[in-house]
């Protein structure tokens, strides 16, 4: 069978960031299938058909990407950031594991790519540094009181939080939720930082504290961590700098 799926991350913005690896696959591809703004960051070329699709069509467009490559075609899955982190990859397996049997036999890779939540604690610092989590406080496909629950007991774990699609316009009110959870778990001068577009020339970085943090802070461009207990600052002229130091007090 000559046809192939790559599932591949974009990395969080700029160019400089997709991998060399992804770049080769996207060279070699025929087909490249995603949500319409990432798609659109592939550049046109000949021999290379783009399917954009929109956001809540994954298992339809994985289908799509599954179907082409069992009839020869080299398909490129793109998601921003990395595939495996709240993207694409687990679509393409989902459709995989529930769709034609003759799919099993392809040649299907994941590609990773540099995750919004690793570019933004590059650009804040090191507030990663030590045990973390990962949290989509969208409730799109899950309920609120499961999210509720994972914030609860992450800051009871004393991790460090990376918080991905904080707030849209069809979900104003989630992060303002979240926010009162936090601070009913942690104290109120506990670092979070808001990372908006990373690597984009929209980039901003801002770094404040639990007890003053609002939630116009976040929009759906922004990747939000907040600290643990451990998670220190550094004052110095410009922005200050985060960390979570390896070892605990």
């Amino acid at each position: 069978m000559s046809g192939w799926v790559k599932i591949v991350g974009l990395g969080p913005g700029a160019e400089s960031m997709i991998t060399p690896e992804v770049t080769a696959a996207l060279d070699q591809a025929t087909d490249v299938v995603g949500y319409v703004p990432y798609v659109n960051r592939v550049a046109p070329r000949a021999g290379l058909t783009r399917h954009g699709s929109d956001n809540r069509e994954e298992i339809r467009r994985a289908e799509a990407a599954l179907r082409m490559a069992h009839e020869g075609r080299r398909v490129v899955v793109v998601s921003s950031g990395d595939p495996g982190v709240f993207a694409m990859a687990s679509a393409v397996f989902e459709a995989l594991e529930a769709g034609d049997a003759a799919w099993r036999a392809l040649d299907i890779q994941v590609l990773p790519g540099i995750s919004a939540m690793l570019a933004a604690s590059a650009r804040a610092g090191a507030p990663l540094g030590h045990d973390f989590c990962c949290i989509n406080l969208s409730d799109n496909l899950k309920p609120w009181a499961l999210i509720e629950k994972r914030l609860r007991l992450a800051a009871q774990a004393d991790f460090a939080m990376a918080f991905y699609n904080p707030r849209s316009k069809s979900r104003p009110v989630g992060f303002e939720r979240t926010l009162d959870v936090l601070r009913e778990a942690c104290e109120p001068e506990r670092v979070i930082i808001f990372a908006r577009a990373v690597s984009t020339p929209d980039e901003s970085i801002r770094v404040t504290i639990l007890g003053e943090a609002t939630p116009d802070m976040a929009d759906m461009r922004t990747l939000v961590i907040v600290g643990s207990t451990q998670t220190r600052l550094i004052e110095r002229e410009g922005a200050p700098l985060v960390y979570t130091p390896r070892s605990t007090e």
